[in-house]
């Protein structure tokens, strides 16, 4: 922009403003930026389409489900191949798989969002409080991290869901107290880079509280490298969720969900291929949305990505 410039400012010219005029404007270019940097991702839009699909599947699911997810006709619509009124056949108990899918995509959105929301904010707390505090907060905070770094996701959420008891709350319960030691080492990497800042200084110097300095000025400048891993370890959580509801630790049945699915056609597996077939090529699709997603966000929200 150019003090000649002549006639007013088109909204991309005011977007892209190096002299923002208030922090609303300053936002909205950033935002804009980064639109414009995932945009260009042609596989990382592809992603954005799968979950996009996802939760309209889920949203009208009562819509969208030729059949009852839960009840099926035992005696004439058993173990039937696809077909014109079956498009993914049915199961052992003759219900429709095609519904069952349908359905199970919302307990699939139930686990990931639960889990996110329980887990992320877990993680960046501990992490910025450790990073900020230093000392033996730190190697404390950090120790107990490693603990939980040391076991296998899914073997560690075994062993909760094995205390707790099946189902699919204890389930959800169980992935996030595992899930969130990875967002605690990334919070705490921003932080440290931060905490020496001349910004943090300057808030130091006006008097802020410790509390007031990780709350409002350090944990807003993790959100972004932490929505991007959130994302990444969407299709983690997924394979975990699917996992213990293949161990029958999970949701229980008759609940729609994608792992017991697979567990309970796992019996028909060479002559009846499309019981456990139709859930884990939904799993597959869902996974591989969400790590598309989550490339792309992570190369849009790069701050030392130029504009192109």
């Amino acid at each position: 922009m150019t003090a000649s410039h002549a006639g007013p400012l088109s909204r991309r010219d005011w977007l892209l403003s190096e002299r923002p005029a208030s922090r609303m404007q300053a936002r909205l270019g950033r935002a804009y930026v980064a639109w414009r940097r995932f945009s260009a991702n042609r596989l990382a839009f592809l992603g954005l389409l799968i979950i996009i699909a996802l939760l309209v599947v889920a949203a009208f699911a009562n819509v969208l489900a030729p059949y009852s997810p839960t009840f099926g006709d035992l005696k004439g619509s058993r173990l039937l191949a696809p077909s014109a009124a079956h498009w993914f056949g049915t199961d052992d108990l003759g219900r429709d798989i095609l519904s069952r899918v349908i359905f199970g995509s919302r307990w699939t959105l139930y686990v990931v969002i639960l889990v996110a929301v329980i887990a992320a904010p877990i993680g960046l707390l501990v992490g910025t409080v450790a990073g900020y505090a230093g000392g033996w907060i730190d190697a404390i905070l950090m120790r107990i991290t490693d603990i939980f770094l040391a076991f296998p996701k899914l073997i560690l959420a075994l062993a909760f869901v094995a205390a707790l008891g099946p189902g699919i709350e204890n389930a959800v319960l169980a992935i996030a107290v595992t899930s969130w030691p990875p967002y605690a080492r990334i919070a705490r990497a921003e932080t440290l880079t931060v905490r020496n800042s001349d910004y943090i200084k300057a808030v130091q110097l006006m008097g802020a509280s410790p509390f007031r300095i990780v709350l409002r000025h350090i944990m807003p400048l993790c959100i972004s490298s932490l929505i991007v891993r959130v994302t990444l370890d969407m299709a983690g959580i997924i394979l975990t969720a699917a996992g213990l509801g293949f161990l029958g630790l999970g949701a229980q049945p008759p609940l729609p969900e994608w792992g017991a699915m697979i567990a309970s056609g796992r019996r028909f597996v060479l002559d009846q291929w499309w019981v456990a077939g139709a859930p884990g090529f939904a799993i597959l699709f869902v996974s591989l949305g969400f790590n598309l997603l989550g490339d792309g966000l992570r190369d849009a929200l790069d701050p030392r990505s130029g504009d192109q």
